[in-house]
């Protein structure tokens, strides 16, 4: 199955304005998370963005962009539009939807985000990494992912949620927002409507299991680190220093 990585990116953050042409290590952000993904090796890997300025630091990095409409609401939408722009003859069967602020994504998490789509039955699959720190258990901001296990190191999801939850004894699952759609799925998902569980916990996904569609979760070791503030900048300045 041919694959094909789009990154969506845009210059409106209400906490980090700009932050695709943020300054890591002495190249954009957007181009660090684009040689990040193009070190997956696993296809062509294409930036989805309605920013004249972004595409430019593409460009110029000799990377590939596509121009998308100004209006989309999230970054799945932006992916479609753009996968229709980037592969309009439909070769690509795979979409890998890989957020534009994971600087330090590994290619080796892309690849096992792949996976489960080896399982006809699964429509989109996604990472998920078992919580070992405690606080993070009950922050709202980590989103958890409530599984039932499939294989080693595979679960399929039954529920997304920023509550602490399952509850009693055992592991919880921080949910890593980095998608890989077939891409009929893509296509469906974006012509569904919000699901009620989806408003309520603000979270796009919900929107996919409440329409029966499925969604797996390959086990990863780390969380890459996501860009969203000024100090995650830094601390993602710092490391790449280091």
């Amino acid at each position: 199955m041919s694959t094909l990585i789009l990154i969506p990116a845009r210059m409106a953050s209400t906490r980090l304005p700009g932050k695709p042409l943020a300054d890591i290590g002495g190249m954009p952000m957007i181009v660090r998370v684009m040689q990040r993904a193009a070190e997956a090796a696993v296809g062509p890997v294409v930036v989805a963005t309605d920013s004249a300025e972004i595409a430019r630091a593409v460009s110029q990095a000799g990377g590939r962009v596509v121009m998308t409409r100004s209006d989309h609401s999230t970054g799945s939408d932006r992916i479609f539009e753009g996968l229709a722009l980037a592969d309009p003859e439909g070769r690509a069967k795979i979409v890998v939807n890989v957020q534009g602020d994971f600087p330090m994504l590994q290619g080796a998490d892309i690849r096992l985000a792949l996976g489960p789509l080896t399982d006809p039955a699964v429509d989109i699959a996604t990472l998920a990494l078992e919580i070992t720190d405690t606080a993070e258990r009950t922050d709202p901001n980590v989103v958890k992912a409530i599984c039932s296990p499939v294989s080693p190191g595979r679960f399929r999801a039954l529920y997304f949620t920023r509550a602490t939850a399952p509850t009693g004894d055992g592991p919880l699952y921080h949910h890593i927002g980095l998608y890989a759609y077939r891409r009929a799925a893509l296509a469906r998902f974006v012509t569904l409507a919000q699901s009620a569980n989806e408003q309520r916990e603000r979270l796009e996904q919900l929107r996919a299991l409440d329409a029966g569609m499925r969604i797996d979760a390959a086990i990863v070791k780390g969380v890459p680190l996501g860009v969203d503030t000024p100090e995650e900048l830094a601390k993602a300045r710092k490391m790449l220093a280091g």
